[in-house]
Protein backbone atom coordinates (compact mmCIF):
# COMPACT_ATOMS: atom_id res chain seq x y z
CA UNK A 1 0.00 0.00 0.00
CA UNK A 2 1.20 3.36 -0.80
CA UNK A 3 3.04 5.78 2.25
CA UNK A 4 0.08 8.16 1.85
CA UNK A 5 -2.74 6.09 1.93
CA UNK A 6 -1.47 3.96 4.60
CA UNK A 7 -0.58 7.08 7.07
CA UNK A 8 -4.39 8.23 6.64
CA UNK A 9 -6.44 4.47 6.60
CA UNK A 10 -4.14 3.51 9.90
CA UNK A 11 -5.23 7.21 11.04
CA UNK A 12 -1.85 8.30 12.09
CA UNK A 13 -2.49 11.73 9.90
CA UNK A 14 -6.13 11.94 9.69
CA UNK A 15 -5.68 13.78 6.00
CA UNK A 16 -4.00 11.86 2.94
CA UNK A 17 -3.09 15.25 1.65
CA UNK A 18 -1.29 16.02 4.81
CA UNK A 19 0.87 12.97 4.43
CA UNK A 20 1.31 13.28 1.28
CA UNK A 21 3.00 16.88 2.04
CA UNK A 22 4.64 15.73 5.12
CA UNK A 23 6.39 12.51 3.06
CA UNK A 24 7.40 14.70 -0.02
CA UNK A 25 8.78 17.24 2.83
CA UNK A 26 11.32 14.27 3.50
CA UNK A 27 9.65 14.31 7.40
CA UNK A 28 8.67 10.61 6.85
CA UNK A 29 10.97 7.66 6.81
CA UNK A 30 10.73 3.95 5.98
CA UNK A 31 12.98 1.80 8.03
CA UNK A 32 16.00 4.58 8.00
CA UNK A 33 15.23 5.74 4.35
CA UNK A 34 13.51 8.74 3.12
CA UNK A 35 9.97 7.78 1.86
CA UNK A 36 7.88 8.93 -1.15
CA UNK A 37 3.86 9.69 -0.94
CA UNK A 38 4.05 6.19 -3.49
CA UNK A 39 6.41 4.47 -1.13
CA UNK A 40 5.21 0.80 -0.39
CA UNK A 41 4.57 -0.13 3.03
CA UNK A 42 4.77 -3.42 4.14
CA UNK A 43 4.59 -5.77 7.37
CA UNK A 44 6.80 -5.36 9.55
CA UNK A 45 8.46 -2.01 8.42
CA UNK A 46 9.55 0.78 10.77
CA UNK A 47 7.73 4.54 9.89
CA UNK A 48 9.55 7.34 11.65
CA UNK A 49 7.71 10.58 11.10
CA UNK A 50 8.65 14.01 12.24
CA UNK A 51 6.13 17.01 12.90
CA UNK A 52 7.57 20.21 14.03
CA UNK A 53 9.19 19.25 17.28
CA UNK A 54 7.44 15.86 17.68
CA UNK A 55 9.06 12.65 16.81
CA UNK A 56 6.70 9.17 16.76
CA UNK A 57 8.41 5.63 15.30
CA UNK A 58 5.88 3.16 14.46
CA UNK A 59 5.76 -0.62 13.59
CA UNK A 60 3.49 -1.59 10.80
CA UNK A 61 1.35 -4.72 12.13
CA UNK A 62 -0.87 -4.95 9.02
CA UNK A 63 -1.69 -3.44 5.82
CA UNK A 64 -5.57 -3.40 4.85
CA UNK A 65 -7.43 -0.96 2.42
CA UNK A 66 -10.50 0.22 4.63
CA UNK A 67 -10.30 -0.27 8.02
CA UNK A 68 -13.08 1.10 10.79
CA UNK A 69 -11.95 3.91 13.14
CA UNK A 70 -12.07 1.66 16.17
CA UNK A 71 -10.06 -0.94 14.71
CA UNK A 72 -7.48 1.85 13.01
CA UNK A 73 -5.13 1.23 15.88
CA UNK A 74 -4.37 -2.02 15.35
CA UNK A 75 -2.79 -1.27 12.13
CA UNK A 76 0.82 -0.52 14.08
CA UNK A 77 2.52 -0.25 17.09
CA UNK A 78 4.30 3.00 18.52
CA UNK A 79 7.35 2.41 19.27
CA UNK A 80 9.03 5.99 20.33
CA UNK A 81 7.02 9.82 20.87
CA UNK A 82 3.38 10.13 21.94
CA UNK A 83 1.82 9.42 18.80
CA UNK A 84 -0.39 12.82 18.48
CA UNK A 85 0.64 13.82 15.82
Amino acid sequence: MRLDKYLKVSRIIKRRTVAKEASEGGRVTINGKAAKPSSEVREGDVLEIRFGGKLARYRVLSVAEVVRKNEAGMMYELLAGDGDL
